[in-house]
């Protein structure tokens, strides 16, 4: 038996689809036959109705169709289903058959070419023998037909053409072949497809017809083969729901048909093909729940159904192969659309077909265990006349039998035996391998990385088997990087030990002593005999030797691989293996830690390199390097012992590079750190440990970093939630676990033997020339040399800052925009030891606010460290926070003569200006001068004089000034008049004499100016004396281009007695002015009100009296009147 005998039909796995032969085309020689047949054939969408064509021609011989029986009485079934019925209705007997023929109907040779027609025709029906095939005629035509009932001719030679062809008008077609032939071609096949369908309509009935004649105890394969056809009928016919009603049917029969060894392997064939057919249809009616039901109960129902013992590896691989169907069809549905899950995939099901095929390899090694001397049975029993089986599941030496007892044993049991002799040949391991792959590629698909793994082990298993080692280790090796992440270390050695031995067998030199390396180590859960033969072996190699065989290994495949063993000893190449120990895990242990986080530079760098054993037996290597960022320090940290290759092992306990298993080994480095690493950081980039020696081979570990391997991060985390306690060890001993990996050190530079001090009174004022003293004293106990200061501004602050903040070593002159906010490297000269020096800096903050200032001093000192002199840069420096704050607060407000405040001021009228400078410094503060610039719209009425020069004003005093002025008329405008700036010149009381004065400048506020129509002013004496007359003159002066009408009243007051014009009515020119006079007589002491003027404007009703009392005064102090000394009073005094 063939090995693809356990694949699935063609027939049985395709889509049915009805079957209709065109005939009378010449799709060779004629162009417009071949336009025809394209147009069937090509680009066939889904929306097309599902009919496969086929061309043949008119004479074709169709299947003989057998003489129809009248009884079942005495037929006694062969089989369940011929291997041909499939086919036969799928591709052999047509459903229609449709003769084309080109006839116009205008045809001159009308009665000739009818004649013709109907002739091919008959030649058609007479090759369908005797079948419920139907016929149609199409007729090609060259131009395009009249609306039905238009053309008599047509309708009438149509008529006619029926009568001789013996067709209905419905089987009569006509095809214009013009522009648009597709569209007349899928109306052409819709109607085909109408016809076939009537036939398999038929057919069905037909098949139903026979279930009458039937009887349970002799034809129960006859009710399963009749059902199977139905179903199949109704598939052709499209009708999938009854299709899927009679499998389901037809399923229950096959399972109630009585099993025995010699049919059991036909009924699980059909039951097979009958379960891929409902959950096809289960999947194609997007009830995927169904079909996953229907095939758990098949598999049920199946899986003991195994049969005769000695062809148990056929059931496995029946097994299979139904496995491997259903996720066949689950995965063509998914690329239809359907939604697959995590837990529900095609994966599990090509999982579990490649299990039974791994169950069919052991059975068949089990059961075809035959010697080599026995030959395959001669003639061959499994082949058959035809070449194919009369019914599917059938034995080929005894097709046809039914009966439960063999009538040839011996017959039998050759037929036995040419199976297990075919099995012996099968490619096990391609089959296996091909369907954990699909599984695979199913579990990557939806994320089962564990799944996708697991099943990956066993196909490198599998190409172990099958002899293929290069891919095996390949797969082996990408499936060790998860294992080894999660900690799975008995799944990892199992795949270590495999991986070793394909890697013996290829004798891949490298790779051998990596996985014997890993199998040496921790991770390795072999025991200790093991582990001494891997160890033993990996000497011999490292020796220039050959390893002795892996266990369990195939003996041909051993012998070929000592061969290439020798091979590698006699050439010369490369003896030296650098293995990156950072993707496995090593039976040696690594860990660097730096003495400390940072080394200054004058002091050496040490660290210790630990390392730990845990194979079998101590080990001596043969030399360690340590690397670094900057090589230069490489030479200080190598140990090298000289030793033989065969002293790998011996002498145990001598030497620092003997590792003694589950000791912990420390080896100490030093090495002085170059000056200008300063600020850097030195770090271990890799930890190299040499095993071997160049004479023989030489296997090198390298550890990236500071150490550790594909295991550490693991353990060091679960060695940090562990609350075990630890054993005490001793004093010289330390616990691996309690190692932390420290591969990096920062150099920085020596510790200053200096002190610099700074000196100033804060807090600093605006944009003064802020005084900061800098002490620098050398307590080292050499000359220091190059001393250099950089002092300013510290970097990183606000930007503004920046810009208003400048630094300069002279105060004597004010700094501006161009001086910097930070010196740098300003030249100090050379210092002493205990000697000191001094440097004023002087700052100037243009805004308020907080300021980080920073001293940084650097010098050059001569050194010895480790018996070498260095020259290092030290460096020290100080910040100082200091606040900058206003030195005054100025005030300014605008009165007018009688010092009563103004929101106005009026043209020609003077005002005053008054100036209030409150010192808010905390140190005393000494005003220089100040200087009143009026703006060109303001004139002065007095000498603008400084009243407050030199004046020391203490915390919280203040000094103000009065400036009398005037502004002349300039209209309305608008925002107000500017008035000008008052600028005050001060310094610190304590500064120096040469430092500079500071002048700030106060913009003064703008003032609002508005004209009046008339000002009044009054001249009158300071005081006046009860009794005694007081003389008092108005003056009215019009302010406009207007002759002014004025009335005056005096109103009376109690306190005064008056003489001159009450009431007056006077006439003032335009820019003149008129004086009025009054003597006022006090009569009582005291203030008192003077009697008040009322002015009445007659042009200019809104100027009110209000308004005038701005101007004059109303009210004097009146004096009493004094007593005459008499001489009797002057000389009792």
């Amino acid at each position: 038996m063939s090995p693809t005998q356990w694949d699935l039909p063609v027939e049985l796995c395709c889509r049915p689809m009805a079957f209709v032969t065109l005939t009378g085309l010449d799709v060779v020689y004629n162009a417009v036959h071949r336009a025809v047949w394209d147009a069937f054939c090509a680009n066939r969408r889904a929306d097309r109705v599902p009919i496969s064509f086929k061309v043949l021609p008119g004479d074709h011989e169709y299947p003989k169709c057998r003489p129809k029986r009248t009884s079942y009485e005495w037929y006694i079934p062969k089989g369940i289903l011929k291997t041909g019925w499939m086919n036969k209705h799928l591709n052999l007997v047509p459903a229609l058959v449709v003769v084309f023929y080109e006839l116009d109907w205008d045809e001159p040779q009308w009665k000739e070419k009818q004649s013709e027609c109907a002739t091919r025709v008959e030649i058609v029906r007479q090759s369908l023998q005797g079948r419920n095939t139907k016929v149609a005629v199409v007729l090609i035509q060259k131009k395009t037909p009249l609306p039905p009932g238009e053309d008599v001719i047509a309708s009438e030679r149509a008529a006619a053409l029926c009568n001789a062809c013996e067709l209905s008008g419905k089987s009569l077609f006509v095809l214009p072949h013009t522009d648009h032939l597709v569209g007349y071609i899928i109306r052409l096949e819709n109607a085909f497809y109408e016809h076939a369908q009537t036939y398999y309509y038929t057919e069905i009935r037909r098949v139903k017809s026979h279930k009458e004649f039937l009887n349970k105890t002799t034809h129960q394969l006859l009710f399963v083969r009749h059902q199977f056809k139905i179903a199949f009928f109704s598939e052709l016919k499209q009708d999938t729901q009854n299709a899927l009603k009679n499998y389901r049917t037809a399923y229950n029969l096959v399972h109630e048909l009585r099993a025995h060894e010699t049919n059991i392997l036909e009924i699980k064939t059909m039951a097979g093909f009958i379960n891929y057919k409902i959950c096809r249809l289960c999947f194609q009616h997007n009830t995927p729940l169904d079909a996953i039901a229907q095939f758990r109960k098949h598999i049920d129902l199946c899986k003991k159904k195994i049969g005769s013992a000695e062809l148990s590896f056929e059931h496995a691989a029946w097994m299979s192969k139904q496995f491997q169907a259903f996720g066949d069809l689950f995965d063509e549905a998914i690329k239809l659309g359907l939604t697959a899950i995590q837990t529900q995939n095609p994966g599990f099901y090509y999982q579990q077909a490649a299990y039974y095929a791994q169950e069919r390899k052991q059975l068949a090694k089990s059961v075809c265990n035959h010697e080599a001397s026995i030959m395959y049975p001669n003639p061959d029993p499994l082949e058959t006349q035809t070449g194919v089986l009369d019914f599917y599941g059938q034995r080929s030496w005894r097709q046809g039998i039914l009966s439960f007892d063999l009538s040839d044993p011996e017959k039998e049991k050759v037929g036995v035996l040419a199976i297990q002799l075919k099995e012996r040949n099968v490619a096990h391991s391609e089959i296996i391998i091909t369907l954990l792959s699909n599984a695979v590629a199913q579990f990557k698909k939806y994320k089962c990385p564990r799944m996708k793994s697991h099943l990956m082990v066993q196909m490198g298993e599998e190409y172990y088997y099958a002899k293929d080692y290069t891919k095996a280790l390949k797969l082996l090796d990408y499936v060790m990087c998860d294992y080894r992440s999660e900690g799975w270390w008995t799944l990892l050695t199992s795949i270590l030990t495999t991986a070793l031995k394909c890697s013996y067998l290829m004798a891949q030199l490298k790779d051998y002593i990596t996985y014997s390396l890993e199998l040496l180590g921790r991770a390795s859960t072999l025991k200790d005999d093991q582990k001494s033969r891997i160890e033993k072996n990996l000497i011999n190699v490292l020796m220039n030797e050959s390893p002795d065989p892996e266990p369990d290994c195939d003996i041909f495949a051993v012998k070929t691989a000592q061969k290439l063993w020798a091979d590698r000893i006699s050439l010369a190449g490369s003896n030296i293996f650098t293995i990156g120990v950072q993707d496995f895990v090593p039976f040696v242990q690594c860990k660097a830690k730096f003495h400390a986080p940072s080394f200054h530079v004058d002091v050496p760098v040490e660290f210790d390199i630990y390392l730990k054993a845990d194979c079998p037996h101590p080990i001596r290597f043969s030399k360690l390097c340590v690397s670094f960022n900057n090589q230069e320090y490489n030479q200080f940290c190598v140990i090298e012992e000289a030793s033989k290759a065969n002293e790998v092992l011996e002498n145990p306990t001598q030497g620092k590079m003997c590792l003694v298993p589950g000791k912990t080994r420390k080896l100490l480095f030093k090495f002085v750190a170059k000056t200008e690493d300063v600020g850097k950081k030195i770090e271990i980039t890799s930890v190299d440990l040499a095993l071997g020696n160049e004479t023989g081979r030489c296997v090198v570990l390298n550890w990236q970093g500071g150490g550790g391997d594909a295991a550490s991060s693991q353990e060091a985390l679960q060695a940090a939630r562990s609350f075990k306690r630890r054993p005490k060890l001793p004093d010289n001993e330390v616990h691996w676990d309690s190692i932390i990996i420290q591969a990096s050190t920062m150099i920085i530079s020596r510790v200053p033997n200096i002190s610099v001090h700074l000196r100033h009174e804060p807090p600093a004022l605006t944009n003064e020339m802020y005084c900061l003293v800098v002490t620098v004293q050398s307590h080292e106990k050499t000359q220091i040399r190059d001393v250099k200061l950089t002092a300013g501004l510290k970097p990183g602050q606000d930007a503004n800052l920046t810009q208003k903040t400048h630094v300069t070593l002279h105060g004597t002159e004010l700094c501006d925009e161009s001086y910097p906010a930070l010196l740098t490297d300003i030249p100090v000269g050379d210092l002493h030891p205990g000697e000191q020096l001094e440097k004023m800096l002087y700052v100037r903050c243009g805004t308020v606010g907080s300021r980080m200032f920073l001293v940084y001093v650097s010098y050059l000192i001569n050194i010895t460290a480790e018996e070498k002199e260095i020259v290092c840069k030290c460096h020290k420096d100080e910040t100082v926070t200091i606040e900058t704050v206003f030195p005054f607060d100025v005030a300014v407000k605008f009165v007018s003569t009688k010092f009563e405040h103004l929101e106005r001021v009026y043209a020609d009228i003077p005002f005053l200006l008054m100036t209030d400078l409150l010192s808010a410094s905390p140190w005393a503060l000494t005003v220089v001068s100040s200087e009143l610039q009026l703006a060109p719209s303001m004139t002065t009425v007095d000498q603008l004089e400084s009243q407050v020069d030199n004046v020391v004003l203490q915390t919280g005093e203040s000094a103000s000034e009065c400036f009398c002025l005037r502004c002349p008329s300039l209209g309305n405008v608008e925002g107000g008049v500017a008035t000008g700036h008052y600028i005050i010149s001060w310094k610190r009381t304590s500064a120096m004499e040469n430092i500079p004065v500071i002048r700030t400048v106060i913009t003064l506020p703008h003032v609002i100016v508005e004209n009046i129509p008339l000002h009044v002013n009054a001249d009158l004496p300071s005081f006046g004396r009860v009794r005694e007359s007081l003389p008092v003159k108005y003056h009215l002066q019009n302010k406009t281009d207007f002759v002014q009408d004025v009335e005056i009243s005096v109103e009376p007051s109690d306190a005064f007695m008056f003489s001159g014009l009450k009431q007056i009515r006077l006439r003032i020119l335009p820019g003149t002015e008129q004086e009025m006079l009054y003597n006022f007589y006090p009569l009582m002491a005291g203030y008192q009100q003077l009697p008040f003027l009322n002015i009445n404007l007659l042009r200019f009703p809104n100027f009110t009296n209000q308004l005038l009392r701005r101007f004059i005064p109303t009210s004097i102090f009146v004096k009493p009147q004094g007593r005459l000394m008499d001489d009797t009073s002057i000389a009792a005094a």
